[in-house]
């Protein structure tokens, strides 16, 4: 019988998002709920498995890894994209990479839980409360009649864009590639330049994706453009930013605040200064972690192994 481990299950919720007991009698299904970080120990907890099944980009899967699991021949993922793994070395040692759907709506939805969370003050004016603390300590700010900027407008920067719009918002756009006629057909403002709109915006949303290209693509310089009252928010990947260049602005109030789902190092540690800076409204990568998310995830994690072990195609990355 075939070994198949689940990691990074925090919830514990993998086995009754789908029928995995339909897998009985050809694959010995276990889970893993605690997070490895140490390579040594995640190698010694999947030596004996024949097929992984990971959680988006919560465990990396590089080369040096596929080379220590030799018994490993199936490697699912959550999703139909994840960076953090070594495909061409997948290939090499025979290993099939395949993954699942993905709805666009759970991180749309989280990006605007961090705005108005941000904008009205959600968390501290909730703590106050729980707390005995002074009624009505902050003043919110407005969405309506203000700037919306968005750093990529594709389907997920697109589905933001149309909530901005029925809140009244200015949108706008802009991403290495987008040209007037994609600003057009998304129903916003095309913005020429990067800069121009970090220096426009009075909210900046992130929604692109990681590579060369991207990478620490908003820097100091970027970042010194914002408005003294902007918020950045970051749902994307946290690489887009630089880090210490974020950290400055935030310590030094050069910014009105940041809400961020995504960190360079998962999970964030716990000195980490995103833990502490009052004007950080940071979650633990919660984009797509929603019920329906999660059964369609295992769902298609069972049906990709069942495809897989019958010889039929599988999603393949």
């Amino acid at each position: 019988m075939m070994k198949c481990i689940i990691l990074d299950d925090y919830q514990n919720v993998a086995l009754r998002s789908a029928d995995w007991a339909s897998l009985h009698d050809r694959v010995d299904v276990q889970v893993l709920t605690t997070h490895i970080d140490d390579e040594a120990a995640l190698v010694a907890a999947l030596a004996s498995a024949d097929i992984v099944v990971v959680m988006r980009e919560r465990t990396p899967f590089p080369a040096g890894l596929f080379a220590a699991l030799p018994c490993l021949r199936l490697l699912v993922t959550s999703g139909m994209r994840n960076a953090s793994i070594d495909l061409e070395a997948a290939r090499a040692h025979g290993v099939t990479v395949c993954g699942t759907a993905s709805s666009l709506m759970p991180p749309v939805e989280m990006t605007w839980a961090l705005i108005l969370g941000l904008a009205r003050h959600i968390v501290p004016e909730n703590r106050a409360m729980q707390q005995g603390g002074p009624w009505q300590r902050s003043l919110g700010r407005d969405l309506a009649g203000h700037r919306l900027g968005l750093l990529g407008v594709g389907r997920i920067g697109g589905a933001v864009a149309r909530v901005g719009q029925a809140f009244g918002m200015r949108v706008s756009g802009w991403s290495p590639h987008f040209t007037p006629e994609r600003a057009a057909s998304a129903g916003v403002e095309f913005v020429a330049s990067k800069e121009l709109l970090l220096a426009e915006s009075d909210i900046v949303s992130i929604h692109l994706v990681l590579g060369d290209a991207t990478r620490r693509l908003v820097g100091a310089s970027d970042l010194a453009l914002m408005k003294r009252d902007a918020l950045l928010i970051n749902t994307s990947r946290a690489a887009i930013v630089d880090e210490a260049a974020l950290i400055e602005v935030l310590e030094s109030g050069r910014i009105g605040g940041a809400g961020l789902d995504v960190f360079e190092h998962e999970p964030l540690p716990p000195q980490h200064p995103y833990r502490t800076l009052s004007n950080v409204l940071a979650t633990p990568h919660l984009g797509y972690v929603t019920r329906d998310n999660y059964d369609t995830y295992f769902r298609q994690a069972v049906e990709d192994i069942h495809a897989w072990l019958d010889g039929c195609s599988v999603r393949i990355l």
